[in-house]
C-alpha cells in the first residue's frame, strides 16, 4: 500500500505580505489573505490526492498576533482533513509558543499537537511513526533532540523538529544540531522547520526543510511549495507541490543595443508578459545593459516607472515593487561628437580636482531635476551634454540662482 504524506511548516497564517506594490488596492484586495489561501491549497491537495496525513512542524500562527477569526479558521480547515479521514501532526515553533491563540484554540480530534515533552504516535494500522517535540516557549538556545524517543523499530520513522540548524541567515537561532546528529539518530526522515527557504539537507536518511509555503517580501522571493512523502514498501520518495498565491521576484531585464521609447518599451512589454506567464508575481525590476537611450532612460525615470507599471498591469497579475535602472552609455563616439566629448572630459577632469564634489553637484542636479514636469526637464537638459553645462554652471558657484531658475522662483 501507498502512503502519502504532506509536510509543511512556516505558515504564519495571516501575517501581512510585506511590499511596497501593497499601495495599489488591486493587489492588496487579492492577496489580503495569501497565508490562508496558502493552507486552502494545501489541504485541498490532500483531500484530493488522497494523502493520509498533514504535518505541520512549526509557526503556524505568526507572533503575539491574537484573532479569534484566524482560530475559527484554522479551525475549519482541520475539520475538512478530518472529514476526509486526514490526520494532521503539529509541532509548536518559536512563534507558535509567543503566540496567545495557540494555547487557547481547540482543535479537531483528528489534530495531534506534541508538547514540549516529545512523543510518537503511529499512523492508523501502518508501520509509520510520528515523532515531535513542541517549543515551550519562544526561546530554545538548546538542542531538542535529547527529547526523542528511540525511533520504533521494524517500521518507519518520522520525526518533527523545528530548528535553525547549524544556524541560517536571516533566522534566530533555535534548537541547534548538526545534520549528521540527525543522520545518526536513526530516524528516516525528519520533517523540518523554522528557516523559510526550501533545502534537502540529507537523502539518506531524509533531512527536509520544506520553507514557507508563502513567501511575505522580497527576502522570501521565488516559488513555494510544500513537501510530498510518497512511502511504498519501506522506501520514501520526495517530491514538491506548489502552494504559493503569489510570488516574490527579482528580475533583470538587459536594454544592451536598445534605442528609442517604443522599442525598449515593446522589449519590456515582451519581458513582462514572460513574467506573468508564470503566475502572479510582486518584482524587484532593474534595467541595466549598454544602451545609446541610457541617459535619457535615466533622466526619465519616474516615466519609465509609470510606464512599467502600465505594462505590467496589462500583462496580467504583476506588480513592480521596485525599478532600479543601471545602464550605461557604449563607449563610442561619433565624429561630430568628438570635440564636444573632448571639451566635456576636460571640464570632468577639472572638477574632479575637488574631493566629492562631482558627486555631490550630480546628486543635486538630480533631485531638482526630479521634481521639474517631464516636458520641462526635456526642454532644459535634453542630451548628456546639457546636463554637463549645467554641472561646469554649478561648478562656477551658481548652485543658488541655478536652483532658483530650475524652481522657477529667479531669472
Amino acid at each position: 500500500m501507498t502512503i502519502r504524506i504532506l509536510h509543511t511548516a512556516d505558515l504564519h497564517l495571516d501575517s501581512p505580505l510585506r511590499s511596497l506594490a501593497m499601495k495599489d488596492p488591486r493587489l492588496e484586495a487579492q492577496i489580503r489573505t495569501a497565508s490562508r489561501t496558502a493552507l486552502e491549497t494545501m489541504v485541498r491537495y490532500c483531500i484530493d490526492e488522497d494523502v493520509q496525513a498533514l504535518l505541520i512542524s512549526g509557526d503556524l500562527y505568526d507572533g503575539q498576533e491574537r484573532s479569534a477569526k484566524t482560530a475559527a479558521y484554522l479551525a475549519t480547515q482541520m475539520d475538512r482533513l478530518g472529514d476526509a479521514g486526514i490526520r494532521v501532526f503539529y509541532i509548536k515553533g518559536n512563534h507558535d509558543a509567543e503566540n496567545p491563540i495557540s494555547g487557547e484554540i481547540a482543535l479537531p480530534d483528528n489534530v495531534h499537537v506534541f508538547d514540549g515533552r516529545g512523543g510518537k504516535v503511529q499512523l492508523g494500522d501502518e508501520d509509520i511513526y510520528i515523532h515531535g517535540v513542541s517549543f515551550r516557549d519562544k526561546h530554545a538556545p538548546d538542542s531538542l533532540l535529547p527529547k526523542y524517543s528511540s525511533p520504533q523499530p521494524s517500521a518507519i520513522n518520522i520525526a518533527m523538529m523545528h530548528t535553525s540548524l547549524g544556524g541560517a541567515s536571516g533566522h534566530d537561532r533555535y534548537a541547534p544540531c548538526s545534520v549528521a546528529e540527525l543522520t545518526a539518530s536513526g530516524f528516516d526522515y525528519w520533517a523540518l522547520g523554522h528557516v523559510h527557504k526550501r533545502q534537502v539537507h540529507s537523502q539518506s536518511p531524509w533531512i527536509v526543510m520544506p520553507g514557507m509555503p508563502q513567501g511575505r517580501d522580497i527576502g522570501e522571493a521565488g516559488p513555494k511549495s510544500a513537501t510530498l512523502l510518497t512511502i511504498s514498501d519501506g522506501s520514501i520518495k520526495v517530491s514538491e507541490v506548489s502552494t504559493s498565491v503569489i510570488e516574490f521576484r527579482e528580475v533583470i531585464c538587459a536594454l544592451d543595443g536598445l534605442e528609442g521609447n517604443d522599442t525598449i518599451r515593446a522589449h519590456l512589454r515582451e519581458a513582462l508578459h514572460a513574467e506573468a506567464s508564470t503566475g502572479p508575481a510582486i518584482l524587484r525590476l532593474r534595467l541595466c545593459g549598454e544602451t545609446p537611450y541610457a541617459w535619457h532612460v535615466r533622466r526619465d525615470a519616474d516615466y519609465w516607472s509609470e510606464t512599467l507599471g502600465s505594462l505590467a498591469q496589462e500583462a496580467g497579475d504583476l506588480w513592480i515593487e521596485k525599478l532600479s535602472i543601471d545602464l550605461t552609455e557604449p563607449n563610442v563616439v561619433s565624429p561630430d561628437g568628438v570635440n564636444a566629448l573632448r571639451d566635456v572630459q576636460q571640464l570632468m577632469e577639472t572638477i574632479s580636482l575637488e574631493e566629492g564634489f562631482a558627486a555631490d553637484a550630480q546628486a543635486e542636479l538630480e533631485q531638482i531635476l526630479s521634481l521639474l514636469p517631464a516636458d520641462r526637464r526635456r526642454e532644459l537638459v535634453p542630451d548628456v551634454a546639457a546636463q554637463d553645462a549645467l554641472l561646469a554652471r554649478l561648478k562656477e558657484g551658481a548652485i543658488l540662482s541655478m536652483a532658483a531658475q530650475m524652481r522657477g522662483q529667479g531669472t
